[in-house]
């Protein structure tokens, strides 16, 4: 399966910008489909980064955070070719992985 989470991370001087773009529904559960019914929610709970084995920044979210989420941040200490390790937990427990080399 193909991650769901696309990363961009680059290095200026001794800052490292991070974009990230997430697929995900993010139903909050207050929508109603086509028939009338309730969507159940379906969000992402946390969102974390770990650079050198330490958590840079972490996310905790909720329902009202708009479909396919996208962020962007900036830390200290990243270097070209350092990597970055992203995930995510959702309510319904589901989640996914991925790493990204600084450029």
């Amino acid at each position: 399966m193909a991650s769901t989470i696309r990363v961009r991370a680059t290095s200026s001087g001794d800052t490292t910008e991070v974009q990230a773009l997430i697929q995900h529904p993010m139903d909050s559960g207050f929508v109603k489909d086509a028939k009338g019914e309730l969507i159940p929610p379906h969000f992402i709970q946390e969102v974390t980064f770990e650079h050198d084995g330490k958590k840079i920044f972490v996310a905790d979210w909720g329902p009202a955070v708009s479909k396919d989420p996208y962020l962007k941040f900036a830390f200290k200490g990243g270097k070209k070719g350092d990597e970055l390790k992203i995930s995510w937990t959702d309510n319904k427990g589901s989640s996914d992985q991925t790493t990204a080399k600084i450029q």
